[in-house]
């Protein structure tokens, strides 16, 4: 029985290997291309357009005076760093515009301090966060 199946096998890859085989090469050259023009553009290959571009100075010292304001070590890490966090945390706002306690709470987590590595609790990340909307992405 093994042997009959391989046989099979071996005329269907003999009568196949002739299809599609002429001898004239395909001279629409749309024809050709057509597959690969049609291929549908990934969403990676375009440009992203819900990445907020960061602040500008001015902007980034008022937000990072505001975060001080709350507590002098949500900027221990560096101005660039809490900086990224608003942004990241821009991300969530946009997600969840009206989600109140999720916003606290991913805020609580984003950001952290040596001295508060589980975050500064509910009540400064509120306050934070209404920094990140004021300064970072008032948009949203």
């Amino acid at each position: 029985m093994r042997a009959r199946h391989v046989a099979v096998l071996v005329a269907a890859s003999i009568a196949l290997a002739g299809c599609g085989n002429s001898a004239e090469p395909a001279t629409d050259k749309a024809a050709v291309e057509a597959p690969a023009a049609a291929a549908p553009v990934s969403k990676a290959a375009a440009p992203d357009e819900d990445v907020l571009p960061a602040p500008d100075d001015k902007t980034a010292g008022k937000f990072v005076a505001a975060l001080k304001r709350i507590d002098p070590e949500i900027v221990e890490d560096g101005t660039q760093q809490v900086v990224d966090r608003g942004l990241d945390q821009c991300g969530s706002v946009q997600e969840f515009p009206d989600n109140q306690a999720s916003l606290i709470s991913t805020t609580n987590q984003r950001f952290t301090s040596p001295g508060h590595p589980k975050g500064f609790g509910k009540t400064k990340a509120k306050k934070i966060l209404a920094a990140v909307r004021k300064y970072i992405c008032p948009e949203y």
